[in-house]
């Protein structure tokens, strides 16, 4: 069960506090808060985006492909490294939503309808689509 924003607020308020009686100790402790990681991978990936930015435009200005193609790859990398941190960091900062009841039914055409369900379905209209195209096909 997530805490409250009340709760959790007076949570932040202990930490502090313990952070600035024993600094020692909250190093300690917030070192192994995995949300912490997040956010280092994070600025980690944001660092070499600008680097591979940096080295994409030093290619070009320099007409050396191989460093055009060294930038490109090195910012690409570390912007899927960054995002994968992001995802990583919001869904320890906001945990799922607890799972309605299996009484409750959801109500169609809403738009509060979970990801796995849009999934299905957009699933099940691709798997439509292939079936009329090979039926097409074969006329």
């Amino acid at each position: 069960m997530p805490l409250s924003e009340h709760e959790q607020r007076q949570l932040e308020q202990i930490e502090q506090a313990l952070y600035r009686e024993d600094p020692k100790f909250g190093r300690l402790v917030r070192s192994s808060d995995p949300r912490v990681h997040y956010k280092r991978k994070l600025a980690q990936g944001l660092v070499g985006v600008a680097v591979g930015g940096g080295l994409l435009a030093a290619g070009v200005v320099t007409l050396r492909v191989y460093l055009e193609a060294a930038g490109a790859v090195v910012a690409l990398l570390s912007l899927v490294w960054a995002i994968v941190s992001w995802r990583r960091h919001v869904a320890r900062v906001r945990p799922p939503k607890a799972k309605a009841t299996a009484t409750a039914k959801p109500q169609a055409g809403s738009g509060s309808a979970p990801a796995r369900t849009r999934r299905a379905r957009m699933m099940e209209r691709m798997e439509e689509r292939w079936r009329r195209r090979q039926e097409g096909g074969r006329m």
